[in-house]
């Protein structure tokens, strides 16, 4: 078996995983089912908290994405305690046309997902191909009255937005299958994205804000800086892509005092999901927390060697728990029964998965 070496994280305190998936909601090769699915890697790893991250929209790879995403999510919080989730948007239709959002308009389901109490945001409409699919840049009117809403209140978000820069510029076979190619003309540009996220921060510029995968910007760092020094509310998680582990270790030592500077902007996560593949999420936690704790060399993401940069434990204690814990309020919420289930009643029309609906249904009459 492998040796994870710093799981359970030493010297930090109540470690919270920000970036956690629920692919599906019965994993058939385990037999096990999603109520409980992420307990086991949430203990085995030392976490204090999780934070889920639905994915109620995009393309269907590997399963259909739909309102259901944000619905087992909310029951998951709802019977383990130790977690936070996030809640995501979802268009009735694609390309999105606000004329068919009557009731469903991306403001009123902000209001539906924090009265059912969901802990921020997560909004994957920055990357590409869910950007074309549903049609609209990201500071389009569309978004502007959710934006509005979510900075007044001050809830966190956590966003997708552009992928590695070379998915524009190198068409490999598993990019093309996967629709993660943009160098075709369909897609916007790297740089344009990046421009969204400027135009949204200047008309929102106390946004609180989570860029994730680091913004994709380790070769850019500089550009990240301006942004996080021009927004105070504006944060990057540090969840592998493993591209930008090897951008950061191209310049060691000026990342080491990056990670310093901007150590209360920093938040750790590993895009681990359920399915739960075990060694996997216990790797990732072992080798994001080395390369900031330790100056050890170690083998990292697409078997390049990469040297910690042993940031100091107050950095540490910040990015592993203490960012997230602020910005989520310090404890998950509590779910709103009343609120999840007249939530589930609009939208359960639009559940791809029958079964996964009778399931739903069968779960409402045990929970609410």
């Amino acid at each position: 078996m492998a040796d994870y070496l710093k799981i359970p994280f030493p010297d930090v305190e109540d470690v919270i995983d920000g970036h956690i998936h629920m692919h599906m909601w019965y994993d058939k090769q385990n037999n096990i089912e999603f109520l409980h699915g992420l307990e086991e890697y949430r203990k085995e790893c030392g976490l204090k908290y999780i934070a889920l991250a639905p994915l109620p929209s995009g393309n269907a790879v590997p399963v259909p994405r739909d309102v259901s995403n944000n619905i087992i999510c909310a029951f998951y919080k709802l019977l383990n305690k130790d977690t936070f989730s996030y809640g995501g948007y979802i268009y009735p239709s694609y390309p999105a046309k606000t004329e068919e959002m009557d009731g469903m308009d991306l403001a009123t389901q902000y209001k539906e997902l924090m009265e059912i109490g969901f802990d921020g945001i997560k909004m994957l409409e920055g990357k590409p191909n869910l950007y074309v699919r549903v049609g609209k840049p990201l500071d389009s009117e569309m978004f502007e009255p959710a934006f509005s809403e979510m900075e007044k209140n001050g809830t966190y978000i956590l966003m997708h937005v552009r992928d590695p820069e070379c998915f524009w510029t190198e068409a490999t076979e598993e990019r093309i299958n996967k629709h993660w190619y943009y160098g075709n003309g369909e897609y916007p540009s790297f740089d344009d994205l990046y421009t969204q996220v400027e135009n949204v921060l200047k008309k929102h510029p106390r946004l609180n804000l989570c860029l994730a995968h680091f913004f994709f910007s380790a070769e850019y760092p500089e550009k990240l800086s301006r942004l996080l020094d021009t927004y105070p509310n504006l944060c990057v998680d540090i969840t592998p892509g493993g591209e930008m582990y090897i951008g950061f270790e191209k310049h060691p030592e000026y990342f080491k005092n990056f990670f310093e500077k901007y150590a209360d902007r920093i938040i750790f996560g590993t895009d681990m999901d359920f399915p739960v593949y075990m060694e996997a999420g216990k790797w990732l936690c072992d080798r994001v927390y080395r390369f900031l704790a330790t100056d050890e060399e170690l083998m990292s993401f697409d078997d390049h060697k990469l040297k910690g940069i042993k940031i100091n434990e107050n950095a540490l204690q910040k990015i592993f728990s203490d960012n997230l814990l602020t910005k989520l309020g310090g404890k998950p919420r509590e779910i709103n029964r009343l609120a999840l289930k007249r939530y589930i009643e609009k939208y359960k029309h639009l559940i791809i998965d029958k079964e996964l609906e009778k399931r739903i249904d069968e779960l409402s009459k045990m929970y609410l």
